[in-house]
């Protein structure tokens, strides 16, 4: 059984879902919630900030969160719902302190990435969006991440493992429960919990953008291989007025029709 649902398998909403935030909860959401709207022209454009925010209190969308959102932005709690339900990084339900993702998308897939759920998946006991007992990780399929060079690839909240197998997977997520300090393969210098992630990407930084790697070997392998060979980008060369074989590009007549010859 996952947390988050009861033994039938139908999803529990927990007790703090719908109950009051305290009072300064309360007053720490408002003034947060005020720097977020203030930075855009129509405050209803600030709920996917918002719903970040409460996200990182709660550590998901609780009902609680949503009258929020609505309250402050005025919406319909409708609005707010239609909105959550939309996109996978809001949950509905208690999340895990750490969402470990395996991309199953084709080029993770036929490298490993199935094989790396499936034995991960038996290892912690849940499946697909579901939370271990311990309330630690919660396990999720994920579409493609943009990191086809390293695959197969895997995510905990959203920081990069490159190159993983079924073990190396397994040791990350044991490490994770046992609150070990992990270091993804690129980005932060560690994996931070779901609920600090999540007030990262409602818009206060955590000082951390520039820690670790950025750009691995097989992004910047192209690059390399260009800059080796002396190759630029298609129409590099006619925008400084040359043609690819070194001749000069032909110049646009003048606006009158007129070309100067007599």
């Amino acid at each position: 059984m996952s947390a988050g649902h009861d033994a039938s398998g139908f999803l529990h909403v927990s007790p703090e879902s719908k109950a009051p935030y305290a009072a300064d909860v309360l007053e720490r959401l408002h003034a947060d919630a005020a720097e977020v709207i203030a930075r855009y022209p129509q405050k209803r454009s600030a709920l996917l900030p918002l719903l970040h925010l409460v996200q990182s209190v709660d550590g998901y969308v609780a009902g609680r969160g949503v009258a929020f959102c609505a309250e402050v932005l005025d919406l319909t709690e409708a609005e707010v719902s239609g909105v959550a339900t939309f996109y996978t990084q809001y949950k509905r339900h208690p999340n895990g302190d750490y969402t470990v993702g395996v991309c199953t998308n084709t080029l993770c897939a036929i490298m490993g990435g199935d094989l790396i759920f499936d034995r991960v998946s038996e290892h912690l006991g849940v499946g697909h969006d579901e939370t271990t007992e311990d309330g630690r990780i919660t396990l999720e399929r994920l579409e493609c991440n943009a990191a086809c060079d390293y695959a197969p690839v895997v995510m905990a909240n959203w920081e990069f493992f490159d190159n993983q197998t079924p073990e190396s997977t397994i040791g990350l997520v044991d490490d994770l429960r046992a609150g070990k300090d992990v270091t993804p393969t690129r980005g932060a210098a560690k994996v931070c919990t779901f609920k600090e992630v999540s007030r990262v990407l409602a818009g206060f930084e955590d000082g951390r953008a520039d820690e670790g790697v950025g750009a691995g070997p097989a992004s910047l392998l192209g690059l390399t291989i260009a800059n080796e060979r002396g190759w630029t980008a298609p129409g590099t060369d006619r925008a400084q007025g040359t043609g690819s074989n070194g001749s000069r590009a032909p110049q646009a007549a003048p606006a009158d029709g007129k070309d100067g010859s007599k």
